[in-house]
């Protein structure tokens, strides 16, 4: 059992004796097939304890990206303790604050924190590997076609009973697939937006950083801009991108952002209608609608505007 090995893995971290009391509190977060707990005991800092399954391969990536990220000077919570043979390992407690958490405050206010966001996914588009690192297989259009696969799958034929056929054989996905897998120089995150984001003494801290691999940076630019966690207004939209012009001293052209911003959300509206389908999980079905206006909106005036219409027809059907 994932609490089973957890608490065996934090007693034999902490050298305390089994009548020692060690409290586990869950900690709800994501959907990758891990069990998350904050340990407490007397006389000792909290920390996190986390279970991987094999559900997916890139588990096993948290603990060696976890350290090359904190060798690379970002701000990710240190690892205290492995016991990889138990799929366990022990990370620093970084408290409960992420920037979702936050929404309710005045864009305004939360502009600093998205700075300090940035400017840590701009380290870590030029953090260097070392040569034996082996990472997640990179951002090609293999990998396009997969996410658009997940959002044909659980989206259009689960969550909305809609022949997908036409989709998958419509080759303006296929196009875009080929167009965007052509690069992937920088290192990204690839689930870079408000959940993975915690707040520390006023600063970001990246979380769920083991899907690390090569890819586009506009990818996670437009995994944050357009995180339909948040739903940003256009004018706010402009704001972040306007930070991140000042941090990179560059800008995104607008077609291939959008481009990036249409795959990204085709995979999360894939994501949240597996994730309440499968898993039963309801607090993402409204994030289904917002996702849906955002894609709605990248995509007008381009190529997928057209085979997506009865996409979005459905979705507005469907949508409270």
């Amino acid at each position: 059992m994932p609490t089973d090995a957890i608490l065996s893995t934090a007693r034999q971290f902490l050298g305390v004796h089994p009548t020692v009391s060690v409290t586990l509190e869950p900690i709800k977060r994501g959907a990758s097939g891990r069990t998350i707990l904050r340990v407490k005991t007397q006389g000792h800092e909290p920390f996190i304890g986390i279970h991987w399954t094999d559900e997916r391969e890139d588990n096993e990536q948290y603990i060696p990206v976890g350290h090359f990220l904190k060798k690379c000077r970002l701000r990710v919570p240190a690892i205290l303790h492995e016991n990889p043979k138990r799929h366990v390992v022990l990370v620093e407690d970084l408290g409960d604050v992420d920037l979702l958490s936050l929404k309710a405050q005045p864009f305004e206010a939360r502009l600093p924190l998205y700075r300090s966001a940035l400017e840590q996914v701009d380290r870590l588009f030029y953090a260097k590997p070392d040569k034996d690192m082996v990472l997640m297989p990179p951002f090609d259009a293999a990998l396009y076609r997969w996410e658009q696969e997940y959002f044909f799958e659980f989206l259009v034929e689960d969550h909305l009973g809609l022949d997908a056929g036409p989709l998958r054989k419509n080759p303006v996905f296929a196009d875009l697939a080929e167009r965007l897998g052509k690069v992937s120089r920088h290192l990204v995150h690839r689930d870079f937006q408000s959940q993975n984001l915690l707040v520390k003494d006023g600063q970001v801290w990246l979380i769920d950083f083991q899907g690390l691999r090569r890819g586009r940076q506009e990818y996670d630019i437009a995994s944050l801009v357009y995180d339909p966690y948040m739903n940003h207004t256009a004018a706010e939209r402009e704001a972040l991108l306007g930070l991140w012009e000042e941090i990179s001293d560059e800008r995104p052209e607008p077609r291939l952002f959008h481009e990036c911003a249409s795959q990204r959300l085709m995979q999360a509206l894939g994501a949240y209608a597996n994730i309440v389908h499968r898993r039963g999980d309801e607090w993402y079905r409204p994030h289904i609608a917002t996702a849906g206006r955002l894609l709605k909106g990248v995509t007008d005036g381009t190529a997928l505007e057209a085979p997506l219409a009865r996409v979005f027809k459905a979705l507005d059907a469907v949508s409270p």
